[in-house]
């Protein structure tokens, strides 16, 4: 362990070359998104508690489950936002699930425009949207013939265009989202994709993210999970919350952001 990379428990004694990287997007590599629970959060409890004042048990419960949830497709938490609506019964308007994935993602593109807004204007650049080093190390690893992907439980027509805002679309060989109106995991179709038609072995997939679901998806598949747990406000330094979370998901390592993408490297034979 180093002041900057927390190994917690030992890779495989046969290791192989690492051929793929696999990144989340939002939190891992992109900020684009920050503050995305604060728009989550009110909405749910606004379509539960309906005219109603919430409570502080809901509030609590809402939040436990944001939290838990994180990096997940964001249709499975609004499958659960109108199973509480129902079960509940303080809101007599119920929609379906698809309506409040919508009305989620229109309350949030709304910070995302006025960021990406800023790029646009030339008011900031997409450095201040990436998590420190990680432009830097995924060059890196496409100069050594590194394949990198990202998958995203971001609807797909988005994270297209947002990696390509933040500048780190050349690097990609392929971007994976939610696609439209389906409930099938990107995450999870990617890790198959490449173990199993592509014949990838489990120690020849490197997976970095900052939610417990990719971390877990991918130490199931036997690949070497970098557990990123970025404090995306600061874009650098360990988010403590994440890193428990991460542990707790079998992470191999803990970084809170690639500006030390050397000693990553050196973790992992590269």
């Amino acid at each position: 362990m180093t002041d900057y990379l927390e190994i917690l428990k030992p890779l495989p004694a046969v290791k192989n070359k690492i051929k793929v990287a696999l990144f989340d997007f939002d939190g891992t590599i992109s900020t684009l998104r920050q503050g995305w629970e604060q728009i989550m959060e009110p909405l749910m409890i606004e379509m539960i508690s309906g005219n109603s004042s919430p409570d502080q048990e809901l509030i609590e419960k809402v939040r436990d489950f944001i939290d838990e949830s994180t990096g997940v497709q964001t249709i499975h938490q609004m499958f659960w936002l109108e199973k509480q609506v129902r079960e509940y019964g303080r809101n007599p308007e119920i929609k379906d699930a698809w309506w409040y994935k919508e009305e989620y993602n229109r309350r949030l593109m709304e910070v995302v425009k006025t960021r990406t807004d800023k790029l646009i204007r030339g008011e900031l650049s997409p450095e201040d949207y990436r998590i420190k080093g990680s432009y830097e190390f995924m060059e890196d690893l496409y100069n050594k013939g590194i394949e990198i992907y990202i998958a995203s439980g971001t609807d797909d027509v988005d994270v297209q265009r947002e990696v390509q805002s933040i500048g780190v679309k050349q690097f990609v060989k392929h971007v994976a989202g939610a696609p439209h109106r389906k409930v099938d995991c990107s995450k999870e179709a990617v890790i198959k994709s490449l173990l199993e038609d592509q014949g990838l072995k489990g120690g020849e997939l490197l997976l970095a993210g900052d939610g417990k679901v990719e971390i877990s998806l991918g130490v199931d598949a036997g690949a070497i999970a970098l557990g990123v747990a970025t404090d995306e406000v600061k874009r650098y330094g360990v988010n403590n919350f994440k890193r428990n979370k991460l542990i707790k998901a079998g992470a191999h390592a803990i970084v809170g952001d690639f500006t030390r993408f050397d000693l990553i490297n050196e973790w992992l034979g590269l």
